[in-house]
This record gives C-alpha cells, sequence and structure tokens, in this order.
C-alpha cells in the first residue's frame, strides 16, 4: 500500500451492501436465449426493484473454502479484529443462493435423460459449495407457457420427481417461460431469490450470534468487536439498516472498551473508522442526520489524541484528515439525495478540516522524515493491504497483539521505511484537492469570506508545490476582496507571497504591481522592508536583475536570476502599462476641474494632486492627462524639465495645474477625463506608466472619501494647518460643462394671461442690447417649450402672422427666425401669436441667441450666447354655449314631429375675466329648415361681461326624413367674436358648436288652433280648429268638447268626421268666457280608431291651453287712454 492510497476506504466498505446471487448454468456469449435472460436481471434495473447483486458463474466454479467450525474459544487467542478478504467474501465470492439455469420442458420426450443431467449439475454446485448454507434453486427454462397451478398434472408430477432428484423443495424450483412478458417473469423470480437470500443471511446472523456463549472478555475481546461488525454487516446484505445501525453503534463502543497501546493503536483506529463511516452512512440514509453529526463529533473526540507511534505522528494527521474527508462525502451525497444543509452546517467546513490535518501531515512529515539514508530493505512495506491479514496492522507484524514488538530491529526498520515513502507523498495536491472541494461548499451556500480565506490557502499550496502561475491566480483573485474590505494585513501577507511567486516567475508586470502595493499605504511591512523592496523596484526599472525575495526556495532562486536576465536582454519590452484602479499603489492620485461647468469665453482650469506613499521621495517623468475631446491633451501634459518639480516628497501632497480654452463647438458638451498617467523610470531603463481611470482613486478611494466626509476632524483644524493641502478633504471632479456665454441682452415679454381657445393671443417680445459690440445674427426661438405633454404639442400653433386667424399649418415651435443684428443699446420688438384649440396650462419658450466676437487668453474667439425666458400660460373657454328645443308654445321637446315648426333655443354665458364682444352668430343646418325668412344676428354688437349671458331664438322645422333612422343631424352654431379690447381690424375668432341631434316621429293628425291673443270676461270669442291629415288613409276623427266652469262655448260637442288623405277640416266655436284671469280653454277629446296607438295628449299637444281673459270694463274713448 502506498502512502497516499493507505488511507483510503475500501470499497467493499463504502459500497451498499446487497445480496450476493450466483447464477450458473447460462452461455450468455453463444445463446441467444441465454443472454436475453441476463439482460433481464441485470439491464437498466430501477429503484424499485430488490437489491440483489447477480453474477454469472460456471457450474464448477469452486466457490471459497469454508474453514472447519470450531467447537471450543477456550485456548484461542484472536490475531486481529477484521480481516482484509471477509467483507469483499461476502459481497463477491461467498453467495446467499446458486441458482441453475437449465432448459428443459415438462412434455421433453427425453425427460429422464435431463432429469438425471440436471440432478448431477445440482449436486457439483453443492460440492463446490463445500458445506456453506448456501441456498441452491433451479429455473427450468421452458419454451412454452405454463398452465395455470393444478390443471397440468403432468407438470406437477414431473415437478415432484425433480424436486426429489436434486434434494429441492418445491419452493426451490422455478419455470422460466421465455415469451414476450420476460421481464415480468425475471422480476417475479427476483423476488424469490431475495426470499431465499434473506433465509440465507438470517441463518448467518444466528450462526454468529451462537458464538457469543463460547467468549470471555479476558481474551475474546477482540472477537466482540468482530462478531458485532459480522451482524451488522449482515444485517446490511439482509436490507435490516435498523438492526445494522444498532449492531454497529455496539461494536463501536466495544472497540473503545479495547486496551490501546503503540503496536494496536492503528488497527483500533482503523476500524473505529470503519464502524463510524457505515455508522453515519446509516444515519444518512434515515434522513437523521443531526444523528451522524453527533456520532463524528463523538467519534473525533475520542480519537483525536491517539496518535500513536510518536515517530509515525503524520500517520494520525492523515487518518484524522480522511475521517473528516469521508464525512464529507457522506454529507455531500444526502445532500445530492434532498438533504438541507445551511451556512454554518455544511459539507465545506469538513473538506476545511480534513485539509488543516492535511497540512498538519505534511509539516510534520517535513520534521519526522529529514534523513536522507536509503531506504533499507523493500520487505516491511512490501505487503500492500491484499497481503495484511487483519485490517490496521502493519505488515512486519501481522497478528501481533502484545504490548512490545517482537523485533525491535524491524520494527525500527518499518518506521524508517514509512518514513521514507512518506516524504514522496504529494502532500500539496493532497492539501489542494481538499481545499477546492471545500471552497466550492462554501461558494454554494455562499460564505464569502470563508471562500476567501480557502482560496488563499490553494494559493500558498500551490507556491510550496512551485506551481506559481495558479498561485498567482488565486491570490490576485482573492485580493481584490481584501482590499476592497481593506484588511491591510491580510492584504499584506498575500501580497508578500504573490511577490515571491512573481519573482521566481520573473513575471516583471506583476511584479512592479506587487512592488507598488506593498510600498503603498495598505502595506503593514516594516520600514526597512519597505526599503528593501523600493530599492528592488528601482533595480528594475534600471534594467537590473532584482535581489530575491526572503524566503524563497533557495533551489529556485537561481533558475529565477537566469529568467529574469533573459527578460532584461529582451528588445521592445521595456514598456508597461498599469492599470491602477484595481489596485492600492504607492502613489495616490486626485484630480479635479475647478468648477463644475466653465463659459466659452473663460479659460478651463484643471489641477491634478498626487502624493507619494514610499518611504524616500520619488521622482517620475512625465505626467499627462488625456481628456474626452483629445484635442485638448496637448495642453495637459508635464514633462521633466526641472527636476525639482517632478519630485514627490513622502506623505506631501503636489499640486500640477493645467488651463486650455474651449472650443465653440463643444458649447453644452461635457469634458471628462478619461486616465492620468505618470510615468516612472526613463527611455533608457524601463518605463512604467501608471494609469488612472477618469479623475483618478484606485481601490479604496471611495472608502476613504466617505470615512473623511463622516469625520469631524475637519471642523477643528487650525487656520495654519488650513495653509496644507489637506489629502483626505480634496474631492475628485472627473467632468465639466462647457456652458455658452453669459448674453448681455434684456428679454421683456408683455401679455395679458390667461389665453383664451382659439384666439390669436399676443405675446410681445422686447429685446435690448447691452454687449459692447455689435450682436450679429441674431434668431429667435418661439413657441411651445420642448419635453411638455405630446397633445399640447398638437393643439397649441405659433405664429408671427397676427392680421388673421391661423389654421392648423403652423407648428408648436417657431425655430431659428432671422431678425438681424443688434447694435449697441438698440431695442428690438416682435409679437409672437400663440392659438391654443384646447385647455390647460403650457409652458412657451422664447430663446433668443446671437454671436459675438471676444478675446479669450489672446485668441479671438466667436462666441454664440442666448438667452432663454419661460412663461406658463394658462388657456381657458371664453364662453359656454348652451341649447335646447322647446314648441312654439315654449314647452320642452324630447321628440319633434315631422313638419311642424319648433324652436332652437341658444344661451351665451361668459365664462372670461376679460370682456367679450359679439359679433355675428348662424346657423348651418344640415337635416333641419327655418321656417322664418333669414334675419340679422341678435348678438351682433352685444359685449359681455365676466357672468353674463346672452340668449337668441330660431324658428325650425324638419322635413320628412330621406332614410329610415328616427334621429337626425341638426348642425351647427356658429360664433364670431373677439375680446372688447382688442383693435377693429383684429381677426374675428369663430367657434362652432354643435347642435344636439333630434328624434323625429310621425302625427297622424296635426290640429292647431286660430285663438285670439286675449278675451274678455261675458264677451263672445272665436275659436278656429284645424285638423290636417297626414297619412295616407281616409281618418275618422272623433271629437268631444270637455265642459269647463270658466266657459260656456256654442258648436258641436260632439262631432265625428272623416277626413281623406292630405285635406284638412275646420271647426269653429264660440266661448263665452265668465271669469278674469289665466283661464284653460275648454279641452278636446279626440280620438282616432283608425290610429289606436295614438291617444289624446298627443294630438292635442300642439294647442293652446290657456289663454288671458280681461275683466269686463267701460270702454275708453281715445282721449282717455292718452291721458293715461
Amino acid at each position: 500500500m502506498t502512502a497516499g492510497s493507505q488511507w483510503e476506504l475500501p470499497p467493499e466498505l463504502c459500497c451498499r451492501p446487497m445480496a450476493f446471487v450466483a447464477l450458473t448454468g447460462l452461455d450468455v456469449v453463444f445463446n441467444a436465449v441465454h443472454r436475453a435472460i441476463w439482460d433481464a436481471f441485470c439491464a437498466n434495473r430501477r429503484a424499485d426493484r430488490v437489491p440483489i447483486s447477480f453474477k454469472v458463474l460456471p457450474g464448477d466454479h469452486e466457490y471459497p473454502k469454508c474453514r472447519t467450525k470450531r467447537t471450543s474459544y477456550e485456548w484461542y487467542i484472536p490475531k486481529g479484529i477484521l480481516k482484509t478478504g471477509w467483507m469483499n467474501k461476502h459481497l463477491n465470492l461467498v453467495p446467499a443462493l446458486v441458482v441453475l439455469f437449465y432448459e428443459l420442458d415438462w412434455d421433453d420426450p427425453q425427460w429422464k435423460e435431463k432429469q438425471s443431467e440436471c440432478a448431477t449439475k445440482v449436486e457439483i454446485v453443492r460440492t463446490s459449495l463445500q458445506s456453506r448454507n448456501t441456498k441452491v434453486a433451479v429455473v427450468l427454462i421452458q419454451k412454452k407457457t405454463p398452465l395455470p397451478p393444478g390443471e397440468d398434472m403432468v407438470a406437477s408430477e414431473r415437478a415432484a420427481t425433480l424436486c426429489n432428484a436434486c434434494d429441492l423443495s418445491g419452493k426451490s424450483l422455478f419455470v422460466l417461460p421465455h415469451t414476450d412478458h420476460l421481464v415480468g417473469y425475471i422480476i417475479r423470480l427476483e423476488n424469490a431469490f431475495y426470499e431465499h437470500a434473506q433465509t440465507y443471511y438470517y441463518t448467518e446472523i444466528r450462526r454468529v450470534k451462537s458464538h457469543k456463549e463460547f467468549l470471555n472478555k479476558t481474551t475474546h475481546q477482540l472477537l466482540f468487536v468482530r462478531h458485532q461488525f459480522k451482524i451488522a454487516f449482515f444485517s446490511e446484505l439482509k436490507q435490516d439498516t435498523q438492526n445494522a445501525l444498532k449492531y454497529y453503534r455496539t461494536a463501536y463502543g466495544l472497540i473503545h472498551e479495547l486496551r490501546a497501546h503503540e503496536t494496536n493503536m492503528l488497527e483500533i483506529k482503523t476500524m473505529a473508522g470503519f464502524i463510524n463511516y457505515k455508522i453515519c452512512r446509516l444515519c444518512f440514509q434515515h434522513n437523521t442526520p443531526l444523528d451522524a453529526i453527533a456520532q463524528f463529533r463523538k467519534h473525533i473526540d475520542l480519537c483525536k489524541k491517539k496518535v500513536g507511534c510518536a515517530e509515525l505522528a503524520f500517520e494520525h494527521a492523515a487518518w484524522m484528515s480522511k475521517q473528516f474527508q469521508s464525512f464529507g462525502e457522506l454529507f455531500d451525497e444526502a445532500i445530492k439525495l434532498g438533504l438541507t444543509a445551511i451556512q454554518t452546517q455544511n459539507p465545506g467546513f469538513y473538506y476545511q478540516q480534513a485539509a488543516c490535518y492535511s497540512q498538519d501531515r505534511k509539516l510534520q512529515a517535513q520534521q519526522l522524515c529529514q534523513a536522507e539514508a536509503a531506504h533499507p530493505s523493500s520487505e516491511p512495506v512490501d505487503n500492500q493491504t491484499g497481503g495484511l491479514d487483519f485490517y490496521g496492522q502493519r505488515p512486519w507484524r501481522q497478528g501481533h497483539q502484545s504490548i512490545d514488538p517482537p523485533d525491535a530491529e524491524k520494527e525500527r526498520t518499518g518506521i524508517l521505511a514509512l518514513q521514507i515513502k512518506e516524504r514522496d507523498v504529494p502532500h500539496s495536491e493532497l492539501i489542494i484537492a481538499l481545499l477546492s472541494n471545500a471552497v466550492a461548499q462554501f461558494k454554494k451556500y455562499k460564505c464569502p469570506r470563508m471562500k476567501s480565506h480557502l482560496m488563499v490557502q490553494m494559493g500558498e499550496e500551490y507556491y510550496h508545490a512551485k506551481d506559481y502561475t495558479k498561485a498567482l491566480k488565486l491570490l490576485d483573485y482573492v485580493m481584490c476582496d481584501y482590499r476592497t474590505e481593506r484588511w491591510g494585513g491580510l492584504l499584506t501577507a498575500i501580497l508578500t507571497t504573490a511577490l515571491r511567486c512573481a519573482f521566481l516567475m520573473a513575471s516583471v508586470k506583476d511584479y512592479i504591481i506587487y512592488c507598488m502595493e506593498l510600498l503603498g499605504r495598505a502595506s503593514t511591512l516594516k520600514e526597512e522592508q519597505k526599503s528593501r523592496i523600493e530599492r528592488n523596484f528601482i533595480r528594475v526599472l534600471t534594467n537590473e536583475v532584482p535581489d530575491p525575495e526572503p524566503e524563497c526556495d533557495a533551489s529556485s532562486i537561481a533558475a529565477a536570476r537566469s529568467l529574469w536576465s533573459d527578460r532584461m536582454a529582451l528588445a521592445g519590452s521595456n514598456e508597461l502599462t498599469v492599470e491602477v484602479q484595481d489596485y492600492i499603489p504607492f502613489i495616490q492620485c486626485k484630480a479635479r476641474f475647478q468648477s463644475p461647468s466653465f463659459h466659452v469665453d473663460q479659460p478651463i482650469q484643471l489641477q491634478v494632486f498626487l502624493r507619494a506613499d514610499t518611504p524616500h521621495p520619488l521622482s517620475f517623468s512625465k505626467l499627462a492627462v488625456s481628456l474626452s475631446n483629445q484635442e485638448y491633451n496637448q495642453w495637459c501634459v508635464l514633462e521633466s524639465s526641472a527636476l525639482d518639480d517632478m519630485n514627490l516628497l513622502p506623505g506631501k501632497p503636489k499640486c500640477f495645474t493645467f488651463s486650455f480654452v474651449a472650443q465653440t463647438e463643444d458649447v453644452g458638451k461635457k469634458i471628462e477625463m478619461t486616465s492620468i498617467e505618470v510615468m516612472l523610470g526613463s527611455d533608457s531603463g524601463r518605463c512604467v506608466f501608471v494609469s488612472w481611470r477618469g479623475a483618478g482613486g484606485d481601490a479604496v478611494s471611495t472608502h476613504e472619501a466617505l470615512q473623511a466626509s463622516r469625520s469631524s476632524r475637519r471642523w477643528a483644524r487650525s487656520m495654519e494647518a488650513c495653509q496644507e493641502l489637506d489629502w483626505d478633504m480634496l474631492t475628485m471632479q472627473h467632468s465639466t460643462m462647457i456652458i455658452s456665454r453669459v448674453p448681455q441682452i434684456s428679454v421683456q415679454l408683455s401679455h395679458h394671461p390667461p389665453a383664451l381657445i382659439n384666439e390669436m393671443y399676443c405675446i410681445r417680445l422686447i429685446v435690448q442690447s447691452q454687449e459692447p459690440c455689435t450682436a450679429k445674427d441674431v434668431k429667435l426661438t418661439a413657441g411651445l417649450k420642448p419635453g411638455q405633454d405630446a397633445n399640447l404639442g398638437m393643439t397649441t400653433y405659433v405664429t408671427l402672422d397676427g392680421s388673421k386667424v391661423c389654421d392648423d399649418s403652423p407648428p408648436a415651435l417657431l425655430t431659428d427666425v432671422p431678425v438681424g443684428d443688434l447694435n449697441p443699446g438698440e431695442m428690438l420688438q416682435r409679437c409672437v401669436y400663440v392659438k391654443s384649440v384646447s385647455t390647460g396650462a403650457r409652458v412657451f419658450l422664447l430663446h433668443v441667441s446671437y454671436s459675438v466676437d471676444t478675446a479669450v487668453e489672446g485668441r479671438q474667439v466667436v462666441c454664440r450666447c442666448h438667452k432663454d425666458e419661460t412663461v406658463t400660460i394658462e388657456t381657458v373657454v371664453p364662453f359656454e354655449v348652451s341649447t335646447k328645443f322647446v314648441s312654439t308654445k315654449f314647452e320642452p321637446m324630447d321628440r319633434v314631429a315631422v313638419d311642424i315648426p319648433f324652436l332652437l333655443m341658444a344661451d351665451v354665458l361668459s365664462t372670461s375675466p376679460w370682456p367679450l364682444q359679439l359679433e355675428a352668430s348662424s346657423l348651418q343646418l344640415l337635416s333641419v329648415t327655418s321656417s322664418s325668412p333669414p334675419l340679422k344676428s341678435q348678438l351682433q354688437g352685444v359685449v359681455l361681461q365676466t357672468g353674463e349671458c346672452a340668449s337668441e331664438c330660431f324658428c325650425l322645422q324638419c322635413p320628412p326624413p330621406l332614410t329610415s333612422s328616427s334621429s337626425v343631424a341638426t348642425g351647427h352654431y356658429l360664433i364670431s367674436w373677439r375680446r372688447k379690447s382688442d383693435s377693429e381690424d383684429a381677426p374675428l375668432i369663430q367657434t362652432t358648436v354643435t347642435l344636439p341631434d333630434i328624434i323625429l316621429e310621425d302625427v297622424p293628425l296635426y290640429i292647431h288652433a286660430d285663438v285670439p291673443s286675449f278675451g274678455r270676461v261675458r264677451e263672445s270669442l272665436s275659436v278656429r280648429y284645424h285638423m290636417e291629415n297626414r297619412t295616407a288613409l281616409v281618418q275618422e276623427v272623433e271629437m268631444a268638447v270637455e265642459p269647463s266652469d270658466a266657459f260656456m262655448f256654442s258648436g258641436l260637442k260632439q262631432v265625428r268626421v272623416r277626413i281623406l288623405p292630405g285635406c284638412d277640416h275646420h271647426m269653429l266655436y264660440n266661448f263665452y268666457p265668465l271669469t278674469a284671469g289665466y283661464q284653460t280653454l275648454p279641452q278636446l277629446s279626440i280620438s282616432l280608431p283608425r290610429c289606436p296607438p295614438t291617444n289624446t295628449h298627443t294630438l292635442r299637444r300642439f294647442l293652446p291651453q290657456r289663454i288671458f281673459v280681461k275683466p269686463q270694463g267701460r270702454q275708453l274713448d281715445d282721449a282717455s287712454i292718452a291721458a293715461a
């Protein structure tokens, strides 16, 4: 057994024990039927099938010999706890059941001969088993499907005969028809085989238990452990995991009752590890993870101090490491099967602890295995696991249980051989594999700091394994977290290891970066260490080989020096760019524009602050700032002209100022710093460009700025301290905006809000120049300010022409309307007209721009200036128009009769805060006609104050409709108006009001009356009724006059007449008023027998209902009337 694999758990311990059944009599190579049967047994086994391990063996296969049964243990001294081959023997060598397959049909003509042959094969199997308790069964492969039991008498008789010949019970003979349902028959056979196997393992358990009465606790302590383990293992094979767990626990308790000494310590720990593995596995299988964890902790507590031989202490560390690794694997396997883990309890902790013990093993091996003596003899360690009789024993003293070793010389030789073999173990590989597993678990359960901690250990192991590339990759990945979280001590330790890797690899760029960080403010190195690193850094800049780092592997330094010499000799590789925004270098940089914005006629001021954290002054060769507009870069470069100006004192900030003039094309644009570069070294040696993105800053600048802003010390500084630059208080301003020159013009607006819908609202603009020179190319932009609701832009129109009401063609914003030049002191006036067709608040922009010549630092610049004025104007409704339809009696109507006059009443209510002058009104009729000749507008010249109302009336008549629709459109009501304050030549605004639709109805009989305007008491009053037939049928009209207390009348009280189509009929009545005042006329009761739906109310609604009756008085002559 090699030192690396010595601690691996045997596979027979780690697998799931399953009943072993041997199949004989199958030729799976040349017989297709037998091959199909074998495939049905072993191919695509689902989880619901019984746990059986099948193996095809020849009929004369030799099984392991059975030892002679011991009758007494009185003088027996056990040589060990568990033999190395026992588990494998019962898993793969000794079957619980041997099944003989034989092709034989019940009606076979050669029945006798084949029966004898089958019996012979059964006897051969029994002989090869050599008195073991293994069961034997026979399966007859038949071509026909058997009849149900009891129906085939021949089959029953021959089955009984065959059982007698083979000495089998009836339960051990099976029939397997080779039909389409082969898999179903195989599954039934498996279940029967499983029952036989259960019986076998139950018998074995009873056999082992029967030995207990022969044992004593003085000399047979090992046997107690062995027997309990065997019972538990057989219980597992029997799939009785609950009892298996019970017996394993008993065995574990017994093994720790053994007397432990150096010679048997390894055997006790080995078996304790085996049993603990079984207990934990079964606990996870039973879904009791807390029991598994408790057992493992107990196991570790009991065994962690059982080191054994001090010269082989590394073996104990290796064994402990394997215990944690095995439990971690069990834990991980249980999680994959559905167990839930948490951050504080997951497999990563066990892998981590396994790695820690592997590291202890490595250290102990380095201490104990330093001898360079040759291997004394290969004999003590040549016996591998297969050659050991018992688990955990030494190859040179197997079976020895006494306290003292039998041969001291051989003991020393064996220990020395193990130490020499331990030197060849790849410890770093083992540690890295365990740490990698732990990192994967902590990453899965979101434990970032544990992951980073273990990755550092992995990097260090790669360093010890001399795999510097992987070590740097891991360490560089982890350093990002430690930088941002500002773990100075941890970062320094990691950087030190990384610097060694970079030196041994001769990686120039990495070496420079790590030197810069170790010299920076995050480093916790002492001054002398920083000075040494600074000297090495300068040597690299001057193209010299640096001195080796302390604690570097002495055997690798020579190779590293050779690599460095090759690097220095290479041409074209003397320039390096280091972007330090993710590092903490020894130079800090902050830059800012002196203002967030500059006018185009002002020089742009930019400051760069540098501070060195090195122990000695630092000089640089060049400082350059790159801007988003590269044309400015030429003004932001500083090269070494005077050596004093390019030196940085330790901890003292230094300011460098740049100035340039912006281009007029950049007005309204943002200028940003893209990078800042400081060149270290010279062209004669090696140039290192230290580059910062934006306005400077590194990995921790943001945290430091936040901490400085929260600190209260800045308020308590003295005036003397304020004279010096305070680095923490310096803020970065990485961008500035170029804005236009300050305009020297005045813009005034004059208007009268609010605006009215559809009117040409006038905004008067007055511009006066205060420039010292002529303002050229003056342009006006006026209209709706961009960025508002899109609906406002569709309902707003702006024009400069106020002579007429604009249509929908003008835009909502007039842009760049040329106005001309403006001399100093000159005044300019313009009127902007706005038409709004919807209500709401609108923000209007009036933008005046112009060009002017000016000088900036001796350069002539044409500046484009502008001034904006915004005004919010509310648009309101000027008036509200309400219309209604009434009858000629001024009664409200919901329906209009065809060809019968009716009235349209229009009311105009002013809601404007300004007086309105109404100039005209008219109707645009569609389906309705006017029943009166065209008249002058009744609203012409009317002036409405706020809240006043004007009304007018139209008499209309609706002709018969051309369609069958009962609802027709009336038309529009047009009103022309303006503000009272507007001039006479101002355009009139026309407002269109859509009239409501009317509902038509047909009246079969139209009745109206000629009635005087008034009557007089006791004077006759003539009333003539006109009845017009408007149908195509002859109408019979029944009419009666209802009596009234206020009138007497003469005429037909009740009459029945016929009226031809399109004709009319007249009825004359004389009414005699009896009382004065408003009196109700006698009502007519009218009915049309040929039009039953028409009622009296419908027919007489066109008749007058009341009349005013004057009192009777004396006759007045003309003189008295004139006097009155």
